[in-house]
């Protein structure tokens, strides 16, 4: 596909292992009919009949055998004068084939001479058929054989080539990436680029005394390039470049993880300079002694055949070894020192020029409608990484060819970044409307307070239609690329948290409080337990770090640890947070009470509109009316069917015992 794409001729491919075999067993199965056809052929033409030597014996005195052939004075095969019934076998009897139990017997020969039977003799001759007879089964084996060992060849497999390296080798023919086609990383390019001018140039940096890194450690979240950007090393550099995962060294066979690694070094060294790339390779250098036991691990002995082989007694010149990972606190500290992997470079989330980049690098492949602004899209998109954009963008299109367009509008990136970041629309969930009442005062609070509680972050949309799995949602940007957080912020965060069930209180009371706001409480009690044990911003617990940091447990390292915290301290720590909880849902509620005719105003246009925009809620927030609704080319949810007047009356009635529920004013 590479030499099509560039215009030049495709290259001959090598037959296919299947297509070999496939024709190797066609003759094999031709070989295997023909003699059996002439088997077949031969028992019907010639009916030779075996028979005991004293069956045969009586036949000769009673004279009923007219010729007989001695085939190496053993085997005796003659015809008789007239045929008999064979008593045993229930056959016809017409030629005879037997076996004399003593070689050359003149005994036999005499009786024969007495009977006058016609006696003739000749050597034992072994045709192509029987020769093919007596060699099919061992054909067979070794076809077998053969077949299995190209079968595993063609597989990858071979046999007993287990410690083999499965490194993937990228060539000159392979499509290349180049630095043009990254984005968002200038630095982490920028560090890659001194390896890339190293292998093209080594005398430049040996002038000065100084030495190439050995090797690089890429770290960062999932999704932010790392691969891509080992994959534009071998781009720019046009050196051989081995690609490898993690955990393609570990297999069920001890040791092959070692060999893997041994072998994988040498061919790095026969086609030095080169680059070896190991994705994930945490899969291979977690920490040594994080089992339980202290059993063999074939994991450690991988890690250290790699240790020895990136700076041991024998040199690698001219091999620079380049690792990805996300999870570079489980990694053993002898693989991080320096000349070993001497640099760590960090690939993180990009910033808002890193964002208008990646956009503008997948957006070449789609064709923009002319109202596509790019640095719009990208400042309302933070905290995205790279793959992230790209599934974006990928969005859009297939909203755009649903839509039947010939181009991807804003509109259509707008859409998508929506779905993205809230989830698809169900429309077609329909809600009771007691059910859609209870969840426009409930999204209703959370924009009120967003609006008036100062410290957070500016609203992007509120909506009532249900999305993922929530039947609504007001969802917040922040403005900017965000670093540190204020005390303010997160006070105001929590206020903001609870105002939907804040909402429900004052406007349905205490009585006809859902559990809607579920996923609310579970997010502010998280981030009132970090306010207090982790950001030092409680009065009462003061600056102490009361538990460690947020991170996975790594057994062996972490299990024996023991949390130095009193039980008096850790009911202050309670007691603290159910504070700071209380003081937010206190605030929420004196922010609704305060703004009561805009909780009911954007309650009221979220029933009516379903969806405000930021724009709209502001508007309601200053007392102007919103313009009214215009149609939009959006498809709508599917129709759905009329009750009978009967069933509508039913359910437009509450069941026995529940009433309706009224909204309170406070």
């Amino acid at each position: 596909m590479a030499d099509e794409e560039k215009g030049g001729p495709p290259k001959p491919q090598p037959p296919r292992m299947g297509k070999v075999t496939r024709t190797a067993g066609f003759w094999l199965l031709l070989v295997m009919v023909s003699i059996l056809a002439v088997q077949v052929t031969s028992a019907r033409t010639s009916p030779v009949r075996d028979i005991d030597y004293s069956e045969f014996r009586q036949q000769v005195a009673s004279g009923n055998v007219q010729e007989v052939t001695i085939v190496d004075g053993v085997e005796v095969e003659g015809r008789v004068k007239e045929p008999w019934q064979n008593e045993e076998r229930k056959l016809t009897v017409h030629a005879f084939r037997t076996r004399s139990p003593i070689k050359d017997s003149e005994e036999m020969v005499k009786q024969l001479e007495a009977a006058g039977v016609r006696i003739k003799a000749k050597e034992p001759q072994i045709g192509w058929g029987e020769i093919l007879l007596r060699a099919l089964p061992w054909l067979l084996i070794i076809g077998l054989w053969v077949f299995f060992f190209r079968q595993m060849q063609a597989s990858g497999n071979k046999a007993f080539q287990f410690g083999k390296s499965k490194a993937r080798l990228l060539t000159g023919d392979t499509p290349k990436v180049t630095f043009d086609d990254v984005a968002g990383a200038e630095e982490a390019k920028a560090e890659l680029q001194e390896i890339v001018e190293f292998l093209k140039d080594p005398k430049k940096f040996g002038r000065l005394g100084g030495r190439i890194p050995k090797g690089a450690l890429l770290v960062g979240p999932p999704g932010t390039g790392k691969t891509l950007l080992a994959r534009a090393v071998a781009g720019e550099a046009g050196r051989p470049f081995f690609s490898m995962s993690g955990s393609d060294f570990v297999e069920m066979f001890v040791g092959v993880g070692a060999s893997r690694v041994r072998d994988l070094f040498e061919q790095g060294k026969s086609h030095a300079p080169c680059i070896i790339f190991i994705d994930e390779i945490d899969a291979v250098g977690r920490h040594r002694g994080a089992g339980l036991g202290g059993g063999h691990d074939e994991r450690e002995q991988t890690l250290n055949q790699l240790l020895v082989e990136m700076d041991g007694f024998e040199g690698n010149d001219g091999v620079i070894l380049i690792a990805a990972t996300n999870r570079p606190d489980v990694l053993d500290p002898a693989l991080l020192r320096p000349g070993r992997f001497d640099r760590q470079i960090v690939v993180g989330a990009p910033d808002l020029r890193g964002r208008e980049g990646i956009l503008k690098v997948h957006m070449k492949k789609v064709p923009l409608a002319g109202d596509v602004q790019v640095n719009v899209i990208a400042r309302g998109t933070p905290g995205m990484c790279g793959a992230d954009l790209a599934n974006l963008v990928n969005e859009a299109a297939l909203l755009a060819a649903r839509r039947g367009r010939e181009t991807v509008s804003m509109a259509d990136f707008e859409d998508a970044k929506d779905k993205v970041m809230m989830g698809a629309e169900r429309r077609s969930y329909v809600m009771k409307e007691e059910e859609r009442r209870l969840t426009a005062y409930h999204e209703a609070g959370h924009a009120v307070c967003t609006f008036t509680v100062p410290g957070n972050d500016p609203l992007h949309k509120v909506t009532i239609i249900p999305r993922g799995r929530a039947l609504g949602m007001a969802f917040t940007l922040p403005e900017d690329d965000r670093v540190s957080i204020t005390r303010r912020q997160l006070e105001a965060s929590l206020a903001m948290t609870y105002g939907g069930r804040a909402a429900e209180e004052l406007i349905f009371g205490r009585e006809h409080v859902t559990t809607g706001a579920s996923s609310d409480i579970q997010q502010a009690t998280r981030l009132a337990r970090r306010y207090v044990t982790q950001w030092g911003l409680s009065d009462a617990v003061g600056p102490v770090a009361i538990t460690e940091s947020e991170h996975e447990v790594f057994l062996g390292r972490d299990i024996g640890q023991r949390r130095e915290v009193s039980e008096k301290t850790a009911e202050l720590v309670d007691a603290e947070v159910g504070r700071v909880l209380n003081e937010a849902l206190e605030h929420a509620r004196s922010t609704l009470r305060d703004n009561i005719d805009f909780l009911h105003a954007v309650a009221n246009h979220l029933l009516e509109r379903e969806t405000l925009t930021r724009e709209e809620v502001e508007m309601l927030h200053q007392g102007k009316a919103l313009p009214p609704l215009r149609p939009v080319d959006i498809p709508g949810p599917p129709e759905v069917p009329e009750l009978p007047a009967a069933a509508s009356e039913r359910a437009a009635k509450p069941p026995p015992g529940v009433e309706p529920l009224k909204p309170r004013l406070a």
